[in-house]
């Protein structure tokens, strides 16, 4: 690092080995999480559309951990949240965050959504939906048609039309401000019955809005700084100008401190955390789906540089391929197969990799297959499976 007019200057190559020290993807990282609760907390948040690959984002960055442990941390230990996080977006989150998380969410400004105007509330009828959601979700478990009910027989017909186009029909008016009801800290899921999901209540008072996003803010910088304003509004789904505004209030706080980012040029860390080690990202890792550094990490065209830009993004977007990282960048994709115990793991890196990376990536193969509970196997060659949607 350079000092510029007492501005501290990263490179790229400093910031990413810190990012993935700090989410124990670094190769012979001396500090890794040591729970699901821990590696959750780290990543701020495993995102959990796809559950398995949530359990594998949380194994791949903690020694010994397993499917099993994650889900015994979710439904029994309840160390863990299934709840709708960043973005509005399905997550794992750390349940002592719970109170930052729905401080945080709910004081997030939102616009008035995709809907049209004849299937949109008005605000009283929000905060009807979202008392009603709470009440009924107190000490129950219910499937999502058992809380529409619930929802439609506390706060009236209007709240159960059918207006909003689902994926094989149209769902009630209500339900387009399901995950609003999470980040208030009104819904979480429950376990499944069956194949069914079910909601609950997960008993939390959020943090006060100020608080609570000044901390978020500190968080983010810690495990993807620098970072801009702009790249945290898109990894909160936020407004440009109100992260703009937020940022400029905790700088003037001397809540963060501003430094210059490689082909960034200003950016944020937390105050004081401006220690970047010289030392590289070395080492291969596999990432599953929707992984949280893969989406996190900014600018995306130094993560994904070259090929990788176009071979592993979908339409600019991450997430929608497993990743392969080699020195901390994506050098490639794959894809698993599962039968029974038995996992094959096809790996398509989009350049030859020597003698030692292959033992390194059949060390990580290896990994995956113990955190899935399976044995797995690699071969190396196209992928032909396409993004996930």
């Amino acid at each position: 690092m350079t000092a510029h007019a007492s501005t501290t200057t990263v490179s790229w190559s400093e910031a990413n080995a810190r990012r993935l020290a700090r989410q124990g993807l670094a190769a012979g990282s001396a500090v890794r999480p040591t729970s699901p609760s821990g590696a959750v907390a780290a990543m701020l948040g495993a995102h959990a559309q796809v559950l398995s690959a949530a359990e594998l984002s949380v194994g791949l960055r903690a020694p010994g951990v397993t499917r099993a442990d994650v889900r015994t941390a979710l439904w029994a230990d309840r160390t863990l949240v299934k709840a709708f996080g960043p973005r509005g977006t399905v997550h794992l989150l750390a349940a002592g965050d719970m109170p930052l998380w729905t401080g945080a969410l709910s004081a997030v400004p939102s616009g008035a959504g995709p809907f049209s105007t004849d299937a949109r509330m008005t605000p009283d009828q929000v905060e009807a939906v979202l008392v009603a959601v709470g009440d009924a979700l107190d000490g129950a478990e219910l499937t999502i048609d058992e809380l529409s009910d619930e929802v439609v027989g506390r706060t009236g017909p209007w709240a159960g039309d059918l207006v909003m186009p689902a994926f094989q029909g149209m769902w009630p008016r209500w339900r387009q401000v399901l995950h609003l009801a999470g980040h208030r800290g009104a819904l979480c899921y429950g376990p499944n019955r069956g194949r069914k999901a079910t909601y609950t209540a997960p008993g939390v008072t959020p943090l006060p809005g100020p608080e609570a996003l000044a901390a978020l803010v500190g968080r983010y910088l810690h495990a993807y700084g620098p970072a801009t304003s702009a790249h945290f509004a898109r990894w909160l789904a936020a407004p440009r100008g109100w992260a703009g505004q937020l940022f400029a209030s905790l700088a003037g706080e001397g809540a963060i401190e501003e430094v210059v980012l490689e082909d960034c040029g200003p950016a944020w860390v937390a105050a004081g955390d401006t220690g970047f080690g010289a030392a590289p990202a070395r080492g291969v890792r596999l990432l599953p789906y929707f992984d949280a550094f893969a989406i996190a990490s900014r600018p995306r065209e130094r993560l994904f540089p070259g090929a990788a830009h176009q071979r592993a993004l979908a339409g600019g977007q991450a997430g929608n391929f497993p990743v392969l990282l080699v020195d901390g960048q994506v050098a490639g994709v794959w894809h698993q197969r599962r039968s029974g115990r038995r996992i094959a793991v096809t790996v398509e890196p989009l350049a030859e990799l020597g003698a030692g990376r292959l033992r390194a990536l059949e060390e990580q193969v290896a990994r995956v297959g113990e955190v899935m509970e399976g044995t797995a196997t690699l071969s190396v060659g196209e992928v032909t499976v396409g993004a996930h949607a």
